[in-house]
């Protein structure tokens, strides 16, 4: 797969973007630069710069997707063009994704007013999942 998503978007095909794609395509969320080097590194040595270019180059031809999560770091993962919106834990950063899409009626609004073609929107919606919450000292207002 990776052969074709390679060639499709005119990049030359190497092990490390083969290995960057296989541990994207494996991960259950997104990944930081350094969790991409620590599961890349086990089948092959990487240096970090390797990874970002790589990365750059990917995320350029819209394979990867990078986003900049309420921790201020920047998680990667493989772009499968799928609508799609997520909630995120602000604590532990997993990811779920949403099923509907309550952006449509908007969109339908905004192109009537202005008379764009909407061609895309990204909806992340950050709080704290149940599992960090059960670690989370409640905090009584009475206090």
């Amino acid at each position: 797969m990776n052969n074709n998503i390679l060639k499709s978007a005119d990049l030359k095909q190497t092990k490390k973007r083969n290995q960057i794609l296989a541990v994207l395509e494996a991960a259950p969320t997104a990944l930081t630069v350094e969790e991409i080097a620590e599961l890349a590194s086990k089948d092959m040595k990487m240096n970090l710069s390797t990874i970002y270019r790589a990365l750059n180059a990917l995320t350029d031809k819209n394979i990867v997707i990078k986003t900049l999560y309420q921790d201020g770091k920047t998680y990667f993962e493989i772009n499968n063009h799928k609508h799609r919106h997520s909630l995120i834990c602000s604590m532990c950063n997993k990811k779920v994704n949403i099923d509907v899409c309550p952006l449509e009626p908007i969109e339908e609004n905004l192109a009537k007013k202005t008379g764009y073609t909407i061609t895309g929107h990204n909806l992340e919606v950050y709080g704290i999942c149940p599992e960090c919450m059960k670690h989370t000292p409640s905090k009584d207002p009475e206090e």
